[in-house]
């Protein structure tokens, strides 16, 4: 009978495992008054889905998301008048509201619509693979190298303008590489691959090197997760390799709606977070965006990069139970959901009691029938019938001084 080694053990004062994340050290970029990567706080994004020509509908759309906590509002400007509208959306939201840092979505051969909104606008968002659209030839099945270099020359000069302007401004772009969209050529030299991906990235943010230009942000979304995950991790590695430290903007793109969209969105946003790798994120739903936010700050939350909410443990209920948790869950909810940064545990029995509850800083616990433990960390503070148990949790918390009105 084979006999596995016993474990090498670890000082008293050493945990074994790491539980911190520890996040990839990057340049800081500033986009209007939020700063992302150079370990700021991950920043969370969205996108309204107004017509920009509609200057009061895209204000409230922009000023409901700022309300609710989104950090970065992007809006589409698929021409011209689009890009000009910018102008007055900005200076209505200053007057109206606040200032808010916005990103302007440019897509087909959109120098000219990039350079007008980038006077307006905090942060320009181009994709490599539409920024210099190139028509495909049918027939073809390869690039050369000639031809390769000649649309890279055409693609600088058409990105040189626009570089220009933000360096010159102090503002940010975003290079964000679609899956997609890839380029013809990216298609034809690399393949529908990660690595398409990567080098489609890696040309534009050398370009704008070139140009002494660093306000730079990095996406490589894809509606696969191992596709997105594998873009950007190989991205880590290339920047690594060439000495570049740019923040990373992640999202599964078209991840689609209700509970699948929110789940495959989670399973690459927060893979990639957990690793360190990650700077600012989206979670881009088939709904209006206002849904999008509490699934980033749950993400968020739940790696414990921010702290935006109450935190509740719970035990899922089981024939030991004394009391109907589902209920007394949504009871204890509903009176402490404003007390953002605590840790409340609600259990069953006193099993999943002290043990499992020991990191939250209140405990609600059946311990007897119809009666109710209360905890302040390990600490059993008091008995008291389920009937007063929400009640006297709360008189708990006002007593040690952390309860704010709702």
């Amino acid at each position: 009978m084979q006999t596995l080694p016993n474990p090498t053990k670890t000082p008293a004062n050493q945990p074994a495992f790491d539980t911190t994340i520890h996040r990839r050290k990057t340049r800081p970029v500033k986009v209007g008054d939020v700063t992302i990567g150079g370990g700021h706080p991950v920043v969370v994004q969205s996108m309204i889905n107004e017509d920009t020509l509609d200057i009061d509908g895209s204000v409230a759309a922009i000023r409901r998301l700022h309300e609710i906590g989104c950090e970065i509002v992007r809006v589409t400007v698929p021409s011209m008048a689009h890009a000009k509208s910018l102008a007055e959306i900005k200076q209505k939201l200053t007057q109206t509201y606040k200032p808010v840092p916005l990103v302007a979505d440019v897509h087909h051969n959109g120098m000219k619509i990039a350079l007008e909104v980038a006077k307006h606008v905090d942060k320009v968002r181009i994709n490599p693979g539409l920024y210099v659209f190139e028509k495909p030839q049918s027939g073809r099945n390869e690039y050369t190298e000639a031809e390769f270099e000649e649309i890279g020359k055409k693609i600088r000069q058409t990105l040189e303008p626009l570089v220009i302007s933000l360096r010159d401004q102090n503002k940010a772009m975003r290079i964000g590489v679609n899956h997609g969209s890839l380029a013809e050529r990216m298609l034809f030299t690399y393949g529908d691959t990660p690595e398409g991906m990567v080098e489609s990235a890696l040309e534009f943010l050398k370009i704008c090197e070139s140009l002494d230009y660093y306000n730079l942000v990095i996406s490589l979304k894809a509606s696969r997760v191992p596709v997105m995950l594998a873009a950007y991790r190989l991205m880590v590695k290339r920047m690594d390799e060439l000495g570049m430290a740019y923040p990373l903007h992640l999202g599964v793109t078209e991840a689609g709606d209700g509970e699948y969209g929110r789940i495959k969105s989670t399973a690459g946003i927060a893979t990639l977070l957990a690793d360190g790798i990650g700077d600012t994120i989206r979670v881009s739903l088939t709904e209006a965006p206002e849904k999008e936010i509490p699934v980033c700050y749950g993400i968020l939350q739940a790696l414990g990069l921010r702290k935006t909410m109450v935190e509740y443990v719970a035990c899922p209920s089981c024939g030991r139970t004394l009391f109907n948790l589902e209920d007394v869950l949504h009871q204890v909810r509903e009176a402490t959901k404003h007390l953002t940064g605590l840790d409340i545990a609600v259990m069953g029995c006193i099993v999943n009691g002290p043990g499992e509850m020991a990191d939250a800083d209140y405990g609600y616990v059946g311990k007897q029938p119809g009666y109710i433990s209360l905890y302040r960390g390990r600490e059993e503070i008091k008995k008291v019938p389920e009937s007063q148990g929400v009640e006297e949790l709360i008189n708990l918390i006002k007593a040690d001084g952390r309860w704010v009105e709702p």
